[in-house]
């Protein structure tokens, strides 16, 4: 294994946990790559949906990465506008840009995010290009180049309507009203270009961000003739992580969104071990 550590431009943090080639895994000397993005409201990092993510990732077998992006906690720094998806979005570039000594494939890049880290995952498939002038593109790369190839949200923040979870678009957003309606995703997926595939789970009785931004996101994604697809369980509270004893959240029957996940991706990017 090999363990990275770096701060992007910007001040985010990436860390990151590899699995080296080796001459007996010929066939494994490349893989996909997971970056994982926390939840918080935008005001935290949650340590639980952080490192026993990416651990579970990566003994799936892909390289996995934890980002760090800029919040605000307390409400010190908010709003904070677009900084965040810039973050994402560097991210992104990042591991493409440096794909060969990562040892991962950049055609197989996906993002993992959690509550208000399931927001700007989705972000990052829909808005990168409204932070192009931020990330110092080279040559012929596009804001394509800093997006995912294939996104999976936990209990995802995604509107800004009567839905959403207020803290999270304050955060962002504050009193701008058309930037919290450009951040109210489901109304963003149908102008945006090469739209990867979506898993998406929630609880039917999520207090915290309700199941209608899951739903809302789905149908626009159906509109919009994208790959999907939505895993709802009946009962777990808001927060669950990997719904295990280790996070605080154990539950049998939720925790099955991981393989489901998994093999989702497995499907995605013809990847089997």
């Amino acid at each position: 294994m090999k363990m990275i550590q770096l701060t992007l431009p910007g001040g985010a943090q990436l860390q990151g946990v590899l699995r080296e080639p080796s001459a007996e895994m010929p066939g494994y000397r490349q893989r996909p790559a997971m970056l994982v993005l926390p939840g918080g409201g935008y005001g935290m990092l949650s340590a639980r949906e952080a490192e026993p993510v990416a651990s579970a990732f990566l003994a799936a077998g892909y390289q996995t990465f934890t980002l760090y992006y800029t919040v605000a906690p307390g409400g010190a720094g908010a709003p904070l506008r677009r900084r965040p998806l810039a973050d994402a979005a560097r991210a992104l570039l990042y591991l493409r840009r440096h794909a060969a000594e990562l040892w991962l494939d950049p055609g197989r890049v996906a993002v993992c995010g959690f509550s208000a880290g399931g927001h700007l995952a989705a972000s990052a498939a829909l808005l990168t290009a409204d932070v192009q002038a931020e990330l110092d593109l080279q040559g012929a790369e596009t804001p394509g180049d800093a997006q995912p190839n294939a996104v999976v949200l936990a209990y995802p923040v995604i509107t800004a309507g009567p839905f959403a979870h207020k803290g999270s678009i304050d955060a962002l957003a504050g009193a701008d009203e058309a930037l919290r309606a450009r951040f109210s995703l489901e109304n963003q997926v149908a102008g945006a270009p090469g739209t990867p595939p979506f898993f998406i789970w929630h609880t039917v009785d999520d207090q915290a961000v309700p199941v209608e931004n899951s739903l809302l996101l789905a149908g626009a994604l159906r509109r919009a003739d994208v790959a999907f697809e939505l895993h709802l369980f009946a009962h777990g509270e808001h927060g669950g992580s990997t719904c295990t004893n280790e996070v605080g959240s154990p539950s049998a029957r939720n925790r099955a969104w991981l393989p489901l996940a998994v093999d989702w991706l497995a499907d995605v990017f013809d990847y089997h071990l």
